[in-house]
């Protein structure tokens, strides 16, 4: 059980940079720059990884790593950038919480892991508390930010479940840093293409790109695709609140966004989301179950010995 706890806390390292990530993104780097912007997170992050790792890709791996750069570094990175440019901290962070419902569903049919009812349970209480922090806020909602992080979302449950089931016997580090290279390659041409060259940075803005690259994208992806390996995915997905919380947290004590009643509620119900669907803690509630006496007015007739034995 112990042992459970390490992993849930290992994935938390993720939904705490990532929420981190959007204050981050949105004071730091230009928000004309969204391509440009996701392949200085993913590339560096990638080749830091793979110098680690010094494992090139083989047979499936080469259209795997493709695929899954595709779904959970390119497309997801550009659109968690517009996101976090067009919305506040809280309100773009709570946006992809709602990632515990798609990744027990998509878990479902690719990998057969059915979704136990205190799992559902979390993940209800979580979506409420999102939509508590969500709806509560003081500020408007851009409907184009909100759209860009449910698709973020969607696309990066798909490929967090493919990850698992493509695991095979090659290491998590090393099929991150695939990921974190094929992403980034993938965008440079389009990046050139669409915003000509990089966006110059200064000091801050090459600050921010560090800790996007390093510690919520390298270390962060590592971090849970190892969690995925050793947790139910709906587990792990409701850790994922905790980005949410995070967001809210960093927009309080540096952008000066402001919590609502309503929104302290939904921070209060997203933690006690994340707890309640954790295996360890759903382990120990199934053994404090009481357990049904016999009835003492049911009087048991014992079985008939055979005559040859009496």
């Amino acid at each position: 059980m112990e042992t459970t706890w390490r992993w849930s806390l290992l994935a938390a390292v993720a939904p705490v940079t990532w929420g981190a990530a959007y204050f981050v993104t949105a004071q730091t780097l230009p928000a004309t720059h969204p391509l440009w912007g996701s392949v200085l997170r993913a590339l560096p992050a990638g080749v830091v990884l793979l110098a680690i790792a010094r494992r090139a890709p083989r047979g499936a791996w080469w259209w795997r790593s493709l695929v899954l750069g595709a779904l959970n570094m390119s497309a997801f990175f550009v659109l968690v950038y517009v996101a976090a440019q067009r919305l506040p901290t809280s309100v773009a962070s709570t946006v992809m919480a709602v990632s515990p419902f798609a990744l027990a569903l998509v878990a479902w049919p690719l990998l057969g892991q059915r979704p136990r009812a205190a799992s559902l349970a979390g993940a209800g209480l979580g979506l409420a508390g999102v939509v508590a922090m969500l709806l509560t806020g003081s500020v408007a909602v851009d409907p184009l930010g909100v759209l860009a992080g449910a698709a973020a979302m969607l696309m990066s449950s798909v490929g967090f479940v493919l990850a698992t089931r493509w695991k095979d016997d090659v290491d998590v580090l090393t099929t991150t840093s695939w990921q974190l290279v094929a992403g980034g390659l993938l965008l440079v041409p389009v990046a050139a293409l669409v915003e000509g060259g990089p966006p110059t940075l200064d000091a801050r803005g090459w600050l921010g790109m560090a800790f996007l690259s390093l510690v919520a994208t390298a270390l962060a992806y590592v971090a849970w695709f190892t969690a995925l390996h050793h947790l139910p995915a709906s587990a792990v997905g409701l850790v994922g609140l905790l980005n949410p919380v995070t967001g809210v947290v960093v927009g309080l004590a540096l952008g000066g966004e402001h919590l609502t009643g309503r929104q302290t509620l939904g921070v209060a119900a997203v933690l006690a989301a994340v707890l309640l669907g954790q295996p360890a803690l759903q382990a120990r509630l199934r053994r404090r179950r009481p357990v049904v006496p016999a009835d003492p007015d049911v009087v048991r007739t014992p079985a008939p010995v055979p005559a040859g034995r009496r």
